[in-house]
């Protein structure tokens, strides 16, 4: 869809029309509005013309009752509604409050940052270790189940638990001295996961930060945890590796090796438990989506694109979204695997990618340095 002349930051899918005041529509656009008007018109849909009366009235007469400017089926747009810009560094991780109310950001710029959803307002900057001879990027936060802890995992092996409300900074955990990948809490927020670079995967106890369990990939590859996720019941943590292409899930309570799944042909960068628990999705560089049945293992269907770098079910489960190194952002229906949309706005890879949780929004984190919500509602 073209961008109207005076169209706001991002365009609308879908504009209905309902009041003519202010309306412009120049002879060779197909979208328009005048500065002051909060809506556009497409001439194609519906008949305007313009009367005047004397020289001081002028009344628009269009021949409709609501008109409705419809994306067609698998439209490229950008719709983005807000970009929120302070980092100076690639955007790694973006999650929002279980309220919705905040966005977490973690960058390489070794800062994690609050926003304030409603009006893109910084509430304010974690600072991590800046002093650090290792890598101090952060690489993944996670809110609490209640929203009033943050996690945040970095490239120096320190896993970080901070308080929401003021930003203090609670706790440390070492970990193994490697590269944290991916961080995540548990729904019922008693346990927290943390993937490392050395094969590792970590259950700390939130209440006193003791060690639970140590999960560990038996591999000569030596792979890297890229991801983890909890299931929502609980039960069953989901990790993705680099080198050897593979998705283990465990059992959370006594770190058993449940299963393994294979099929990637390269580096599964992420993994997401539908809703339901039923379904888990995984991201991976060999350019594909990949649905899988996780009572059994099997292998549901493939979606292709390009290097895909975070995956996202919607709350209600029927959109997956994707965020890629074309610097797009695609939304699929998990029913059939359709391509519903294309989100583009960003100018670098995008990095990872949250539903708000009342789904009608989306955040993705970018290699620009940029975050950028997205209205998904309807999808």
């Amino acid at each position: 869809m073209k961008k109207s002349p005076y169209c706001p930051e991002g365009n609308q899918d879908v504009a209905m029309v309902c009041n003519y005041r202010g309306w412009d529509l120049p002879r060779n656009t197909s979208l328009s509005k005048a500065p002051n008007s909060k809506f556009f018109l497409s001439k194609g849909a519906k008949r305007a013309r313009w009367i005047s009366i004397g020289y001081s009235l002028i009344i628009l007469i269009a021949v409709v009752s609501c008109i409705s400017i419809t994306a067609n089926s698998s439209p490229t747009v950008d719709g983005s509604f807000r970009t929120l810009t302070g980092h100076t560094a690639t955007v790694l991780s973006v999650t929002f409050s279980p309220d919705g109310m905040l966005l977490a950001s973690g960058a390489g710029d070794t800062t994690i940052k609050l926003w304030r959803v409603s009006d893109g307002k910084l509430v304010r900057t974690l600072i991590g270790d800046t002093n650090s001879v290792l890598n101090p990027d952060v690489n993944s936060v996670a809110f609490s189940p209640d929203g009033t802890l943050l996690a945040s995992g970095a490239g120096d092996g320190g896993i970080k638990l901070w308080r929401v409300a003021d930003g203090s900074l609670l706790r440390t955990s070492t970990g193994d001295l490697d590269v944290v990948s991916s961080v995540a809490f548990s729904p019922d927020g008693t346990t927290s996961a943390a993937g490392f670079y050395n094969m590792t995967i970590e259950l700390w106890r939130v209440s006193d930060g003791n060690l639970l369990h140590t999960l560990t990939e038996s591999s000569a590859l030596t792979p890297r945890v890229l991801s983890v996720a909890f299931s929502p019941d609980g039960s069953t943590l989901a990790a993705g590796f680099d080198t050897t292409a593979i998705i283990d899930l465990w059992h959370v309570s006594d770190g058993r090796l449940l299963q393994t799944l294979t099929g990637h042909t390269d580096s599964v960068d992420s993994v997401a438990f539908s809703p339901d628990g039923k379904t888990l999705a995984s991201g991976s560089e060999d350019r594909t989506i990949k649905l899988w049945r996780v009572s059994d293992g099997s292998l549901l269907q493939t979606l292709t694109d390009t290097d895909i770098n975070s995956v996202a079910f919607s709350p209600d489960g029927n959109t997956l979204a994707s965020g890629s190194s074309d610097n797009t952002i695609k939304l699929w229906r998990v029913s059939d695997g359709s391509l519903l949309r294309t989100l583009t706005g960003h100018t670098d890879s995008v990095n990872s990618i949250a539903f708000s949780p009342d789904g009608t929004m989306l955040a993705s984190g970018s290699s620009d340095k940029t975050i950028k919500l997205w209205k998904v509602s309807g999808q």
